[in-house]
């Protein structure tokens, strides 16, 4: 199936979804409505996608600006990707948050690591505590793409257990610990009545419909509950 560009399509037809040439006016009325509601959100859909792209390079850089004007006043300068930072404003109302998430993983050392537990689990046998059998098989276990739980397998060097083995295997985990990547994010938080903060959602599979009481950032609680009492009142 070959589609064919808006500029190759002949004037008055449409292309099916086979590829097919159709005459405009062999196709039905309920056809086209439907090709013409889908398309605009599809429209709309790119343009807020675009705006989010758009709002997500400033607020970084925003952010950042803001930081290196902060450390100026120490006569410092901060260096590299930086890490995470929250922001607030002078009356706690609303907080911005720039999350940095490290992706590790780990390299082969984590099999040297596993061979020399594997050995400690072996000789301990009978006398082995169980709930570190159970911890390390749990740590080990890998999901559907063959990866191990970082979590779970860093979780192991918590556990005091004086074998020379279990040292050195600690050790191996350590060193086998990989940084192949990070992406950074941008939170945005509005403070409820109850003290939580709450998130302004950027997802729109979890944005709330519109609604006449969404607070603007620069009208304080009291002048929005004078307008609702008005409202009200009407």
């Amino acid at each position: 199936m070959t589609s064919q560009s808006n500029a190759t399509i002949p004037p008055g037809y449409m292309e099916d979804a086979q590829g097919h040439l159709v005459p405009r006016d062999k196709v039905k009325p309920l056809d086209l409505d439907r090709d013409k509601t889908v398309k605009d959100l599809v429209r709309k859909a790119k343009k807020a996608s675009a705006d989010l792209a758009e709002f997500k390079a400033e607020a970084f850089a925003v952010v950042e600006a803001f930081l290196d004007r902060s450390a100026a006043e120490y006569d410092a300068k901060i260096g590299g990707a930086g890490g995470n930072v929250t922001l607030t404003t002078y009356d706690g109302r609303f907080k911005v948050q720039r999350a940095v998430s490290k992706n590790i993983s780990f390299d082969e050392r984590l099999q040297a690591a596993k061979a020399l537990i594997d050995e400690c689990i072996r000789e301990w046998s009978k006398g082995a505590n169980k709930n570190i059998q159970v911890l390390v098989q749990d740590a080990f276990q890998v999901d559907k793409q063959g990866n191990v739980s970082t979590e779970r397998v860093l979780g192991l060097r918590r556990l005091k257990v004086e074998d020379d083995r279990w040292d050195r295997a600690m050790k191996a985990i350590s060193d086998s610990l990989q940084v192949i990547g990070s992406k950074s994010y941008i939170r945005v938080y509005e403070r409820a009545a109850d003290g939580t903060y709450m998130p302004i959602s950027l997802d729109v599979a979890s944005v709330d419909l519109p609604a006449n009481d969404i607070a603007d950032p620069d009208t304080t609680p009291a002048e929005t509950a004078a307008a609702e009492t008005a409202d009200e009142a009407a």
